[in-house]
């Protein structure tokens, strides 16, 4: 599945309409997210943000990739209230929770979540209240934004319908 929606302003807060995607991820998968990323903030007038928000999603996804079975996911993208950026989510079902991690500095692989944190201005993961999956979000906002562009609020019930 592979759409826009049009969301419930009133009870999601959102503006725009979202994009979603439910499919398995594979090898291109973060490259064609990305490019659908890019038009989106394209033409949310966002293309400060391409650079950290691709660099984002690209971790998310490998994340997926390399740590879910079956690789299903669903992604999420929608602008943020008055303009103030964006949010990005990733929905699976795997109960187990990604960790923050200082990598060794041989180490091939492990700083996705610090490379996250780094960029985003905002992350976090909502595990789903039945336990059978979590979402991991991150935000980036504009210079706009409130607050020199950093705000500190509660992020949305996870995961999406």
């Amino acid at each position: 599945m592979n759409h826009v929606t049009d969301p419930d302003v009133e009870s999601e807060g959102h503006e725009e309409p979202v994009y979603r995607a439910e499919f398995a991820m594979g090898a291109h998968s973060a490259r064609h997210l990305r490019r659908i990323l890019w038009l989106y903030l394209k033409g949310w007038g966002m293309p400060e943000l391409v650079d950290a928000a691709g660099l984002a999603l690209t971790e998310l996804i490998a994340n997926v990739v390399r740590h879910v079975p079956g690789r299903r996911c669903q992604t999420f993208v929608f602008r943020l209230p008055g303009g103030a950026g964006i949010r990005v989510e990733v929905a699976d079902a795997c109960p187990r929770l990604p960790v923050l991690v200082e990598a060794d500095e041989l180490a091939e692989d492990g700083r996705g979540l610090l490379l996250l944190d780094a960029v985003a201005d905002k992350w976090g993961v909502e595990p789903r209240p039945d336990g059978g999956g979590k979402t991991v979000w991150f935000e980036c906002l504009t210079a706009a934004g409130p607050a020199g562009g950093v705000t500190r609020t509660p992020a949305p019930p996870a995961p999406r319908p």
